[in-house]
């Protein structure tokens, strides 16, 4: 009887998934002995980190979208159906419209969701670039802009941990470009003591925004925002006034993770080293949906499903345990429109981010235009 594997989610994670277990289980399938099953919850797939361009005009809505089928190995059988019910007991997925999936193998790419629904007022008085309505939103904002405060808020968890540095710089930069940085004040907020929850980065950023000139505002964890005073509060009982707040929402897993009772606030614990689900033998977790304390981000979905990759094609070959994941997370860093750095880490190393330059900004665009032959796994 064929193996079926059933992927839960079409992003970054599922579909890097998918398609090299199709490259490496090429015989299998040709012979019917695998099948893989992917349910998505939209036909599009998007390329999330170029979101953080399209407010400065860098890079057109059409650059960030594909058909989810065209991303896919053809072998793969794609369903717009999300699930609704995860049942790991009976080894079942259902879906939105009431079809029922079995499974050998389950993996769990659901991803996060930004949920600005939670702190009062936000969704009305603040800008942010996590989606593409929200993205469009923060273009018009900065086109109509003419100068006043700036607050760049960010909260927590959020997937992409160095964007709330990114868009700061590159906002100097772009003010700075229209002449309008000194009719400007940036103030940049963190929920912790520093500037960023890896303290390395924090470390790093420190003498760059003194570079830059930019405030911040530590140990601010967002009450409430007022869009009439346009005024942004926190549950240390700071309020700093604005003239444009842009924020980094707050994220949370999705709802059938919670609805399925596999995790809290629908991330899924999971083994660091296996990534299976904790209690598991035949349910694997990746990228956004783990709640593993690394990065969300897309190199950490990309190094993940490597890893889950070659467990299950050497679990269905040899029937053995082929390697563990060890933290691997490298993320570029925008430090303004025309430099950047970068960190990488694991389990074991920390970061240390380098001298910005130019150089490395334009490995970043590079592999902006790279991305959808990653997706394709083959990269």
């Amino acid at each position: 009887m064929a193996k079926k594997i059933l992927i839960v989610g079409g992003g970054l994670a599922g579909t890097i998934v998918a398609n090299g277990l199709c490259r490496q289980l090429r015989d299998e399938l040709g012979a019917g002995g695998v099948t893989i099953t992917m349910l998505g919850a939209e036909p599009t797939h998007i390329y999330q980190p170029g979101l953080l361009y399209v407010p400065f005009g860098h890079m057109r809505e059409a650059e960030l979208l594909r058909e989810q089928k065209s991303v896919l190995d053809r072998r793969v059988s794609f369903h717009v159906d999300p699930a609704t019910r995860v049942d790991v007991d009976k080894k079942a997925v259902t879906t939105v419209s009431g079809q029922t999936h079995g499974y050998d193998f389950l993996v769990l790419a659901t991803g996060s969701r930004i949920r600005p629904d939670m702190v009062p007022g936000m969704a009305e008085g603040a800008h942010w670039f996590y989606d593409l309505a929200g993205a469009r939103k923060l273009r018009d904002a900065l086109q109509q802009f003419q100068g006043g405060r700036v607050v760049i808020n960010t909260n927590a968890p959020h997937k992409c941990p160095v964007a709330p540095l990114e868009i700061t710089f590159m906002l100097r930069d772009h003010l700075a470009g229209r002449g309008l940085l000194d009719k400007s004040e940036i103030v940049y907020t963190y929920p912790i003591g520093r500037l960023h929850s890896l303290e390395p980065v924090a470390n790093w950023a420190v003498p760059e925004f003194e570079r830059c000139g930019i405030k911040s505002e530590v140990f601010f964890n967002t009450k409430s925002v007022d869009p009439q005073k346009k005024t942004i509060t926190s549950e240390e009982d700071t309020t700093l006034e604005y003239d444009l707040l842009i924020t980094i929402p707050p994220h949370s897993g999705q709802q059938v993770i919670t609805d399925s009772g596999l995790g809290n606030g629908g991330w899924v614990p999971t083994e660091r080293n296996t990534l299976l689900r904790e209690g598991s033998s035949d349910v694997f977790v990746v990228g956004d949906t783990t709640n593993l304390p690394i990065s969300k981000a897309g190199s950490t979905a990309h190094f993940e499903a490597d890893t889950v990759i070659d467990n299950l094609v050497s679990l269905i070959k040899e029937d053995r345990w082929a390697r563990h994941y060890d933290g691997k997370v490298f993320c570029f860093v925008e430090t303004g429109m025309n430099s950047g750095t970068y960190v990488w880490f694991n389990y074991a190393t920390p970061p240390n981010p380098g001298p910005p330059s130019q150089m490395v900004h334009w490995f970043k665009l590079a592999y902006n235009r790279l991305y959808w032959l990653s997706a394709r796994g083959l990269l």
